[in-house]
């Protein structure tokens, strides 16, 4: 593949919705960053979100984790799409459902929690659907985002960023405290976890394979490759 990088940066006012999956839900305040977005909730999260007073614009799933009472409560509320499908999980159906809408720039929140086999399964379909979407992950004060080409970077001072490989990549960088110099990563082998920034610019160029790359969050603005 080519070396040429393209630019990673944020910005404002790039996300077409807000998918939220029944793990961790974020605080009010990462809700209300993203007020003016519709706002998916992907079948048993619609009950938190309402415990926090936010409305979801729609629910979509198989409803398995939904109270019936609840659904009656928000009933001429949020647009309830049933989808029964039990080839896919929850997070899939959500996607799907926004990929009809045309909404392809997508910020995911409550990836984690629950049974681990759910985080390791949502991560799967994350990396699956990036491929034809623009997906990031926001988890606390962080954000993950999937990366399929070489591109550059301008961190903040000392931030640390982690290169975790999906599930394989050899790469080159430059701009860390510990570069890589066409090297291989590999899960279960070895990860570049929690490196950080030693230059005003940092450059990832991906040989080959994929990633995930991780940084701080910056709300509200949002990452976007260009």
């Amino acid at each position: 593949m080519s070396d040429s990088k393209r630019l990673l940066h944020f910005t404002t006012d790039v996300v077409d919705a807000v998918v939220c999956l029944n793990g961790v839900i974020p605080d009010v305040h990462v809700f209300e960053a993203f007020a003016s977005k519709p706002l998916i909730a992907a079948d048993g999260a619609i009950v938190p979100i309402t415990e926090l007073g936010i409305r979801a614009e729609f629910i979509v799933g198989d409803l398995d984790s939904v109270p019936q009472e609840l659904l009656t409560q928000v009933k001429g509320i949020s647009e309830i799409v049933h989808v029964s499908d039990q080839d896919s999980n929850d997070f899939e159906k959500a996607l799907r459902f926004a990929s009809v809408q045309t909404w392809n720039r997508l910020m995911v929140v409550g990836m984690h929690g629950g049974d681990l086999e759910h985080t390791l399964n949502n991560w799967s379909v994350l990396m699956r659907y990036a491929q034809s979407m623009d997906i990031t992950a926001h988890e606390l004060s962080r954000v993950a985002i999937p990366i399929f080409s070489s591109f550059s970077f301008s961190p903040t001072e000392n931030e640390i960023l982690s290169l975790v490989p999906q599930p394989h990549a050899r790469i080159s960088t430059h701009g860390f405290v510990w570069n890589l110099n066409n090297e291989e990563l590999s899960l279960g082998t070895r990860t570049g976890a929690r490196n950080r920034a030693d230059s005003d610019v940092v450059e990832v160029t991906l040989h080959e394979g994929s990633l995930l790359f991780f940084c701080d969050a910056r709300l509200p603005r949002t990452p976007i490759m260009a």
